[in-house]
């Protein structure tokens, strides 16, 4: 995998993914951005949350359940002293679906935090990763 970061300028960066995608990340005015993008350590989150999202839907679709919505709220503390690392990162998850199982959710869940998504598993290295989940008809 490979990506590159290119500066454009202040604290303005474009992200170009081998996938052919990009993103713009800047910083805030206090250090010398101009907020005209997600900054570097929420991109972090997002990365996260896509990962595990999408074990937990792929999962769910092989134990045939029928899942027609979901989406994972993160809320995370950072140490305050540099480097600032998360130190604590959760991970609520809404499913909405027909007849879903909790069990089942509770599994696919399960399985992507401590065996499949790479990045929640690496950033449970330095921070508690915890999570929960909440299922609508």
């Amino acid at each position: 995998m490979k990506t590159t970061v290119k500066w454009i300028d202040n604290m303005m960066m474009i992200g170009e993914s081998a996938s052919g995608h990009a993103v713009v990340m800047d910083g805030p005015a206090e250090l010398g951005g101009k907020n005209l993008g997600i900054r570097p350590m929420e991109m972090l989150l997002l990365g996260m949350g896509g990962c595990t999202t999408i074990d937990v839907i792929s999962t769910l679709k092989k134990m045939r359940e029928e899942v027609q919505d979901c989406h994972a709220e993160i809320t995370a503390k950072r140490a305050n002293k540099y480097p600032k690392v998360f130190t604590d990162i959760h991970i609520h998850f809404v499913i909405k679906g027909n007849n879903l199982n909790g069990k089942k959710v509770a599994k696919a869940v399960s399985l992507s935090l401590d065996k499949y998504c790479s990045a929640s598993i690496m950033l449970g290295k330095t921070a508690q990763v915890t999570h929960d989940f909440e299922v609508h008809e």
